[in-house]
């Protein structure tokens, strides 16, 4: 079969395989009283001999004969609450984690960078557009791998050698940039504005801490109420945004006190940027705000019948974010010249509230913004803490080993030890930088090594269309979809390293070109850190690294690497 036949196939999606037969027992999952080893050789299950089973209604699937990890898929879901997600709390929490604040903040920045209204509406349509395209992407990977984890399964799944190398690519990633910071800072902000006491420096950082600090104990002590706070939040922030949204139809309409609502979208395209990188730093920032569509594959070990949900969530979610998000920004362009929306800095939400409202409803702004950024928050670290407890459960070398990282402690219900090392690195960026220059660029730094990890899971797509052709597929994205995301992908990754019209870009004193060389950087460390544990070190020392599976108290199955000395 030729190349292009194998990668293209049949661009419909995959049918299903046949449920199990009625009243077929589901497996069950023999977990000892205590940790215990075992060897590395997997044991008989119902994964093995070809079919998965536990989803909603007793469907099994088809099993995937890939290598993904040390551990099977009844392994990796053992342990913890168990599928207690469906259809709605999936879509509220793709909708919790993509809007955030920046919906409310950067689309006077947008404006800035591309010098038009048009063009700036045009870049909102494109990230949305882009986003869809990806997340067809993730849809067709996830359904063919239904478990925890996200890119880190992907990529080992094509990339299975050198063992671990994409996987520590993806851990430097996550764990060194994936951060709560700026959503919990603008928390703290906010709210001492609502209360009429002067934002200081620590003031607000303490507050900051504060919200990780409630993040970590909702999700990690008591989950069912983390839960229950971050779907509520995530209605309240869609009922916000539809709010905006029928607003700026009123305005349009002219029945408010806006004089002119229709300024902005004559000659909507005059004073448009001609610089590609201008576009390129607006264009990150708009997907950074659609970011989070990702979400609901990270946690698929906790969600019923993953398959199912994910189509229909992810979809879901996505489109309900895109929607609000124009109308939004259609309803700012509608209440305040081109000029005011530039000179609002970050407070475009507030100026459209104070201009169609009053001061007071400007005032009542501030909580909504508050509440929607402690939403994003909470949703962040719902998903970032599975990720870090599956790249424990995989053997990464983490400090102070590996077990407590993958543990369920102290509940046995959700990885509170993952939380702790996803909040570490936000506590150090909020104590640590002045924010005035820093946070700019954190903003931009955070999107770009996801911009080189979204281009390796596209090549991982490819590779597996071509050598994998017969793989189980329930959702086949169509291909052209595909590589204009992987061309956006790379558009990204190189316009950031071509000069600017204003010769400094948007973080100055440091140089434009900047975060994109950081973000290389981090992944040049990320290959060293690997080089090192799997290679330099065992050679240096005489040791060889064994893996060995174990099942801790509370369910959970991980690989430890144990050394063997060489003779």
């Amino acid at each position: 079969m030729s190349f292009v036949a194998k990668v293209f196939g049949n661009f419909r999606s995959s049918e299903n395989p046949p449920a199990a037969p009625a009243g077929a027992p589901p497996p069950a999952y023999d977990a000892p009283e205590a940790e215990k080893k075992t060897g590395l050789s997997r044991p008989a299950s119902t994964v093995e001999s070809g079919k998965f089973e536990g989803f909603e209604g007793g469907t099994s699937v088809e099993k995937n004969d890939v290598e993904v990890g040390e551990l099977s898929l009844d392994e990796d879901a053992a342990g913890g609450m168990g599928r207690h997600l469906g259809v709605f709390s999936c879509t509220l929490l793709i909708v919790g984690r993509v809007i955030g604040t920046g919906v409310f903040s950067t689309p006077s920045s947008i404006l800035g960078s591309v010098g038009s209204v048009g063009a700036s509406l045009c870049l909102w349509v494109l990230g949305f557009i882009i986003s869809f395209f990806g997340l067809f992407i993730w849809l067709e990977l996830g359904t063919m791998f239904p478990r925890s984890g996200g890119e880190k399964v992907y990529l080992e799944a094509a990339f299975p050698r050198p063992k671990h190398l994409t996987t520590v690519m993806f851990a430097a990633q996550v764990i060194l940039l994936g951060f709560s910071a700026s959503n919990s800072i603008v928390f703290a902000e906010n709210i001492l504005v609502a209360a009429g006491h002067d934002a200081g420096r620590w003031t607000s950082r303490g507050i900051g801490l504060g919200v990780i600090a409630f993040a970590a104990f909702s999700h990690g002590i008591i989950p069912r109420f983390g839960v229950v706070v971050m779907n509520g939040l995530s209605v309240f922030k869609m009922a916000i945004l539809i709010f905006v949204a029928v607003s700026g139809w009123a305005v349009l309409a002219g029945h408010t006190k806006i004089v002119d609502p229709h300024i902005n979208f004559r000659n909507a395209f005059e004073g448009s940027s001609h610089s590609s990188n201008d576009y390129a730093t607006a264009l990150f920032k708009i997907l950074f705000a659609y970011m989070g569509w990702t979400n609901l594959n990270y946690v698929l070990n906790n969600v019923k019948d993953p398959i199912r949900t994910l189509k229909i969530a992810g979809p879901l979610g996505l489109g309900i974010c895109a929607l609000l998000y124009l109308f939004a920004n259609i309803a700012y362009f509608a209440a305040a010249s081109k000029e005011e929306i530039l000179n609002s800095g970050v407070t475009v939400a507030s100026l459209f509230f104070g201009k169609v409202f009053g001061e007071q409803a400007q005032k009542a702004l501030t909580v909504f913004v508050a509440l929607s950024a402690l939403g994003n928050v909470l949703s962040v670290t719902f998903a970032s803490c599975r990720i870090n407890q599956e790249l424990a459960k995989e053997g990464l070398a983490l400090p102070f080993g590996n077990r407590w990282w993958a543990s369920n402690w102290p509940t046995k219900k959700t990885p509170f030890p993952g939380l702790i090392l996803h909040l570490i690195p936000s506590a150090v960026i909020m104590i640590a930088p002045p924010p005035n220059v820093a946070y700019p660029f954190i903003l931009d730094l955070e999107g770009y090594p996801v911009q080189i990890i979204n281009t390796m899971v596209v090549f991982a797509l490819f590779y597996l269309r071509w050598k994998k052709p017969h793989l189980t597929r329930p959702f086949k994205v169509f291909l052209p979809f595909a590589f204009i995301f992987l061309a956006a992908c790379i558009f990204l990754l190189v316009a950031p390293f071509i000069r600017p019209s204003n010769g400094v870009g948007d973080t100055p004193p440091i140089p434009y070109y900047m975060y994109a060389v950081a973000g290389w950087a981090l992944m040049a460390f990320a290959v060293f850190y690997w080089a090192m544990w799997k290679k330099i070190l065992p050679w240096v020392f005489r040791y060889k690294l064994v893996p060995v599976k174990e099942t801790l108290s509370d369910g959970t199955v991980l690989t430890v690497y144990e050394h063997k000395k060489l003779d």
